[in-house]
């Protein structure tokens, strides 16, 4: 009896937990706040009629809070959210992330955080951003978060209920869906809530009631508006709020449960990563592989026995090529999204801190550094003693490289730089978030021409890595095309539609390797020409993929990157696919070949923090 009673009032006291605190918030998504776009005047109705309703307690905000990332939206969007009377919280989206010229600091900067977690109606919020950052890839849940995430789950009570942000829904659309899922379930959830969609979704996470809410754009509805969420004794209710009407009846009710009753072991998606294809090519093993706790959002470099790469926690890092074994790491003031450059003792790589480092490859100690005026996000390369990387600031720089004094500088960048610039004796060729591809004079820095792409700021040649053959240069756009352009002026010989921004070459330079965004690889010939010749396609059966990492060769193998994990080897003569590998499910950053061994073997960075030598 007396087990009894005590069992009965635990029971009680649970429900007690649930139904103690009512309260109403509001829920933004999508608020896509770009200059001079009507998004402003529909967030900032939407605010106002928030400030209207004094039940509301606080607003939470799940990301693509701008349209394209930029400190400038930002910035904007901070001082409109501000309009708030009470308290708000917010979280970055896909938009935020991709297109942003600080590398996702200045999101962080303006806001002061990063993610969310408090306490209200006796529930528990934890918000996190969302990915993948800087890299076109799928959407991905950023390493750090996934970490984040896991400590704060193991940090709460195992009774109290809590409610998961993000701006993406948590199935298949997202590729680490998986690991959220699987912290959650350790958890008692209740709910999970995201945007992304524009729409009002109800969906179920392998047992995890989850919803999506729209857009505070009018798009397609009666206005802008947002949702108004109630918690009323353990339950949960989600209204549309259409600025100047009166809430709509709901649209979505959740009693509270404890504990959330699914199964853990059953109720899953089965689409999680399925590694079993590696076993069809023995000849292809991992020598080593690390797992880092943070995103990598760029490539490794390799001189002798020394691997360096880079975190988006802002380390530089050295591990032998031989073990991996760490040699040495040093941590930045900011996010790294940039590949080093190495030669002999000097390390150069650009970061989020508004520097460009030179570090001693045996040591790690900073040799010089450079400052700009804006994030370095792009990749430095090293020609004939200089070096030459372009920043955020609207400057193109070639800097000494054993000085790091400045040589010259090109100051009519229009928008931010990402990607590494083609370098040889003649000109330095980049391209820019604005729609521009420059090709500079080596010695002088001077203009020698620029090439542009029509339509929006998105299809730039922002991301590729320009690849050149005799007097033609080969680019590839978001916009799905591939093209030949005239070193020298800058005319368009030939254009090709597939790709997006993968690109490679032949070590004879006699033709290029494009990867599309379905299947297909193609093979170019880099003879000149009025019209593009297709040596031969290949269906890799990759299915649907953006990855933008270039394509790799070496030795009659062309390597091809995928953005779920894969490598795909290709023989470079006809296309003939000579093995694959699965290492991740996150995009492949950079395949470094290693040159001059007995053993054939390769250098891979992940996004989701993977650094793997592979033997094949």
């Amino acid at each position: 009896m007396k087990r009894f009673l005590v069992l009965l009032l635990a029971a009680l006291a649970s429900l007690s937990v649930l139904g103690q605190n009512r309260g109403k918030f509001a829920f933004f998504a999508d608020t896509h706040i770009a200059e001079g776009a009507k998004s402003i005047e529909e967030l900032e109705a939407c605010i106002e009629d928030v400030n209207s309703n004094p039940e509301i307690e606080f607003s939470i905000l799940a990301g693509d809070i701008t349209e394209f990332g930029s400190d400038r939206e930002i910035r904007l969007a901070k001082s409109i959210i501000d309009k708030l009377e009470k308290p708000y919280y917010v979280v970055a989206g896909n938009h935020d992330a991709k297109w942003s010229e600080s590398g996702c600091n200045t999101f962080e900067k303006v806001f002061g955080y990063g993610h969310f977690e408090f306490e209200a109606f006796g529930l528990k919020f934890v918000g996190t951003n969302s990915g993948p950052n800087m890299r076109m890839a799928p959407a991905l849940v950023p390493r750090e978060s996934i970490v984040l995430l896991d400590s704060l789950v193991k940090a709460t009570p195992s009774d109290k209920p809590i409610v998961f942000v993000n701006h993406f829904p948590q199935d298949t659309s997202v590729l680490n869906y998986f690991q959220v899922l699987d912290i959650l379930k350790e958890s008692n959830i209740q709910l999970v809530m995201g945007g992304h969609w524009h729409n009002n979704v109800v969906l179920d996470y392998e047992g995890i009631p989850g919803i999506l809410l729209r857009s505070s754009q009018a798009k397609g509805r009666k206005g802008p508006g947002y949702s108004i969420v109630t918690v009323d004794n353990g339950r949960i209710s989600v209204s549309e709020k259409v600025v100047g009407m009166e809430p709509f009846e709901p649209w979505y009710e959740l009693q509270m449960t404890e504990p959330l009753p699914f199964n853990r072991r059953h109720q899953v998606y089965g689409q999680r990563p399925d590694y079993s294809a590696n076993g069809k090519y023995p000849n292809v093993k991992e020598v080593w592989t690390l797992q880092e706790s943070g995103d990598i959002g760029a490539g490794a470099v390799y001189s002798e026995d020394n691997v360096v790469y880079t975190t988006t926690q802002g380390y530089v890092k050295c591990v032998s090529l031989a073990s991996g074994e760490l040699k040495w790491s040093v941590k930045l003031n900011g996010k790294v999204y940039s590949t080093p450059a190495v030669y002999k003792k000097y390390v150069v790589v650009g970061c989020a801190d508004n520097i460009i480092y030179c570090l001693d490859i045996k040591s790690g100690k900073e040799l010089w550094k450079h400052h700009c005026d804006k994030s370095v996000l792009a990749s430095p390369n090293i020609y004939d003693g200089v070096v030459y990387i372009g920043a955020s600031d609207g400057r193109f720089r070639a800097l000494n490289l054993k000085t790091g004094h400045l040589v010259w500088s090109f100051s009519d960048v229009k928008g931010f730089v990402e990607s590494k610039a083609y370098v040889d004796e003649v000109q330095v060729v980049f391209g820019d978030w604005a729609n521009t591809l420059y090709s500079l004079d080596r010695a002088s820095g001077k203009l020698m021409w620029t090439w542009k792409v029509k339509g929006s700021r998105m299809y730039s040649p922002a991301a590729v890595w320009p690849v050149k053959s005799g007097n033609r240069l080969f680019v590839v756009t978001p916009e799905r095309k591939i093209y030949s352009i005239e070193a020298s002026s800058g005319s368009t010989m030939w254009e090709h539609r597939g790709g997006r921004e993968s690109v490679g070459i032949s070590a004879l330079g006699d033709r290029v390797f494009v990867k599309t965004m379905k299947d297909t690889v193609f093979c170019f010939s880099t003879a000149p020409a009025m019209k593009a010749q297709v040596l031969w396609a290949t269906d890799t059966k990759i299915g649907y993929d953006i990855a933008p990492t270039p394509t790799a060769y070496y030795q009659g193998v062309a390597f091809v990157p995928t953005d779920k994990g894969s490598i795909v080897a290709l023989n470079a003569e006809t296309g003939e696919i000579m093995w694959r590998y699965k290492l991740s499910f996150a995009l492949v950053n950079s395949i470094v070949p290693i040159e001059n061994v007995k053993e054939r073997k390769i250098l891979v960075t992940t996004m989701d923090g993977k650094v793997s030598l592979l033997s094949y």
